[in-house]
Order: structure tokens, then sequence, then C-alpha cells
């Protein structure tokens, strides 16, 4: 099939791979959000500790991230439309092989690590695709796609709860990943701009004119574009590493919730069919909570950094309320408040990572920042586990999250406090020299 112009239409068949977009976003991470049903299943089954069962999530997210500068790089050489389908080759092969169930290390290398590569395989180049189709409406295309998340999470909560009760965990992971192969049909819609070097689109247009040669040469070069998707040189910036440790602390404890959520509402004695509906909850107000705070923060009336602190500080709080919850309703209505402010933090995070290291940054600086943020995706869910285990109360997991969170917030804070330092600094070693130095003779004999 020939490639389109490589120039952004801002439309179009634009609208075709946002859509696919929003597919991949459900089939991926929508399933990795609600694979907290599995949990007590798989756990009851195998006869395990609740710490040895969540390593199959900690193992997903950790390759998640890790895999997003890999994903980055081959999109370069191979366009976002191969790695999408590669993507969701992996994530079926990791679900269907979970299908047998052998053993926690069988599951831990197919469910976790298969899964977690084709997720990200998937992810990244899903989300990067839409960027290059849209200029003046990024913004929103960016935010239809995201939506997949939400939107599919609301429908996976029960309807995943009905497939286990039908055919169990193990049919039920290989009708899963028998439907996410239409990852692939998303990947072959999402047809590349001008040739396989997408990610260097805006080079080819300011270099050279539109064309497949002038593309051709630049891909031939491909060492300036690693260098752009992971540029080491930024953990030597403070302000880099202060954010990059909110993000190891955050990551611990995001991914907590959702998993504990199911076997706390099991633990309160709460009918199955109610458990898998406050997942639908925590989908929905996910979705509200990331079209507010993005409309919010484009107001621009409170400076993302501060917005980014209260919000994280929000979610510790209805952490730290959750397990109070003794019965459904009260137990669905902290879970409310918990996705909602999820939401608002996941929709302007990545804005306030731009803040920090500035667009020229931005691409090498995300890559960098998911491969950090990746330990505590990692480490948190067994951690989380291990204390569960320790306490023998499910609730122990969400104060851990609760309190992990508190830790980040002040991080922003110290981040926040020194760039108004710098700020402060720039402003009074400016200052003088434009009032005591007016004439520039003057201002050459001082530096003598």
């Amino acid at each position: 099939m020939q490639a389109k112009d490589s120039n952004p239409p801002d439309g179009g068949y634009g609208w075709v791979v946002v859509v696919s977009a929003f597919m991949v976003m459900g089939l991926t991470v929508a399933v990795l959000k609600t694979f907290g049903l599995f949990f007590v299943e798989i756990q009851q089954h195998f006869d395990e500790l609740a710490s040895t069962t969540s390593w199959i999530t900690s193992v997903t997210i950790a390759v998640f991230h890790l895999g997003a500068p890999v994903a980055s790089s081959l999109c370069v050489q191979y366009t976002h439309r191969t790695v999408v389908i590669t993507g969701g080759l992996l994530a079926f092969s990791g679900m269907v092989l979970g299908f047998f169930g052998l053993n926690m290390v069988w599951m831990y290398a197919t469910t976790g690590f298969l899964q977690g590569l084709g997720i990200s395989f998937s992810w990244t180049p899903a989300i990067s695709i839409v960027s290059h189709y849209f200029s003046k409406k990024r913004a929103l295309a960016n935010a239809i796609a995201s939506a997949g998340e939400c939107a599919f999470a609301f429908m996976f909560g029960p309807f995943f709860q009905w497939l286990i009760s039908q055919y169990g965990w193990e049919g039920s992971l290989l009708i899963i990943g028998g439907i996410q192969l239409n990852i692939c049909v998303c990947g072959v819609l999402m047809r590349p701009l001008a040739t396989s070097c997408l990610l260097e689109a805006s080079h080819c247009e300011t270099e050279a004119p539109p064309g497949n040669g002038a593309c051709r040469r630049h891909k031939e070069d491909k060492s300036p574009i690693v260098h752009k998707t992971l540029n080491w040189m930024l953990v030597r910036q403070t302000e880099f590493v202060l954010y990059a440790i909110f993000g190891i602390l955050a990551a611990m404890s995001f991914f907590v919730p959702p998993l504990f959520l199911v076997p706390l509402s099991y633990s309160l004695g709460i009918d199955e069919s109610w458990t898998a509906s406050l997942l639908s909850i925590l989908a929905m107000v996910d979705f509200g909570g990331r079209l507010l705070c993005g409309w919010y923060a484009n107001l621009h009336v409170t400076k993302t950094i501060h917005l980014l602190a209260m919000t994280i500080t929000l979610i510790s709080t209805s952490l730290m309320l959750l397990p109070l919850a003794n019965n459904y309703l009260s137990l669905a209505i902290f879970t409310g408040f918990y996705g909602f402010f999820f939401g608002t933090t996941v929709a302007i995070h990545i804005t306030v990572l731009a803040d920090v290291v500035g667009m020229p940054e931005f691409d090498s600086a995300l890559g960098l920042f998911m491969l950090i943020r990746s330990t505590g995706g990692f480490v948190g869910p067994p951690l989380a586990g291990l204390i569960v285990d320790m306490a023998g109360d499910y609730r122990a997991g969400f104060y851990m999250a609760g309190a992990t969170l508190v830790l980040s917030a002040g991080f922003l804070i110290i981040l926040d406090r020194l760039q108004q330092r710098k700020k402060r600094g720039s402003k009074i070693r400016t200052k003088p020299e434009k009032s005591t130095l007016p004439y520039p003779s003057l201002h050459i004999l001082k530096h003598q």
C-alpha cells in the first residue's frame, strides 16, 4: 500500500488511526487494569501466597515500561504498523500459553513477560502515530485515543467476571487472547504517513522536500535517533532525577489498588457480580477525571506541577480511606474517589515532564522516564503482596500504596521549590547588570 504524505493531515484518514489507537488502548492497558479479577482464581489454583501471585502483574508492568524505548527504536526501523502487529501477536501468545497454567514460573513467562512485551509493542507506537497524523488537533486526538483504556475497562470488568464463571480462569485467558488478536487488525489500519522512518518525519520535512528518497537518506543515519530515544545525559539534570524518583514511587502505588480491590471485596463478603462492577466504576470515573483535569489544565489557572501535587495528595487520601469501607456502597464510593483522582493525574503527569525537561528533550525524556519508572511498577505489587501476607489483611496493601504516594508528592514539592529558586536566582543575576552596568564599556571592565 502506498504511503501517504508526511505532512500531518489533521483529519481524514487520521481519524481511522485514532479509532485504531482507541482500540489498542482498550485491548492492552484495560486488560492489565482488570487482571485483578484473575488474582484470587490463580492464587487458589496454585495455592500460593499473595506476594507470589502478584509477581505476574509485576512482571507485566515492568516489561511494559522496559519495552517502551525498544518499541520506539523499532518504529524507526520498521514503521509503527509492523511494531503494533508484532505486539498483538505477542499479547495473543502470552494469554494463549497462559491457558496451560503449568506452574507459577510459567505464568510469569507467559501472562507476565510475553503479555507485557505485547502491551508495550502495541501501546507505545499507537500513542506515537496519533501525534504524527495530527498537529493542530493533536490534544483532541490523543484524548480520544487514550479514552479507549477507560471505555474498555468499564466493559471488561463484568465481562471477564462472566468469562471466569463460565469457562474458568484458564479458558478465559484463551478467549481474551483471541480478542487481543484484533490488535493486529488495528495495526494494519495504522498506515505510515511517508516511509518507515515515522519518528523522524519532522526532520524529513525540514531537511529535505517530502519524498521517499529524503527519508531513506535520513534513515541511513540512525545514531542521532537512538541518542534522542535514550539520552542518558538527562540523569545529570537534578530536575529530571527528582521527577523520575516521583515516577518510581507513583508506579509502586498505582498498580496496587486494581490488583487488590477484588480480593478486598471478596474478604468483605461482597457478591462476585457486584465486585466486577467496582472495576467498571473505577474506569468510568477515571475517564471523567481525565477529561475534566485536561480541560482545567488548558486554562492555565494553576501551575501544572502544583495541580499534579494536589491530585497525588488526593489519591493518597482516598487510598487511606478506602480500607475503612465495610460494605459495597462505601467501597464503591471510595473506589470512585480513587479512580477520579487517578484519572486527573494521568491527564497531566506527562505534561509536567515536558515542562521539566523542555520540548527539545521531551521524546528522549519520555522513553527514559518510562524505563526508570518500570522499577516502581516491578517492585510495587510484590511489596504490597508481602505486606498483605504479613498483616493477613488486604487493607494493608492500600495503606502501603497511600503512604508511598505521600512520599512521591514530597519530591514534587522539592522539584517545584528548586525550579522557583533557579527562577529567582536568574532574575537576581540579570537585574544588577541592567541597573548598575548600563554601558557596554563598563560591562567589559567588570569581567576583565
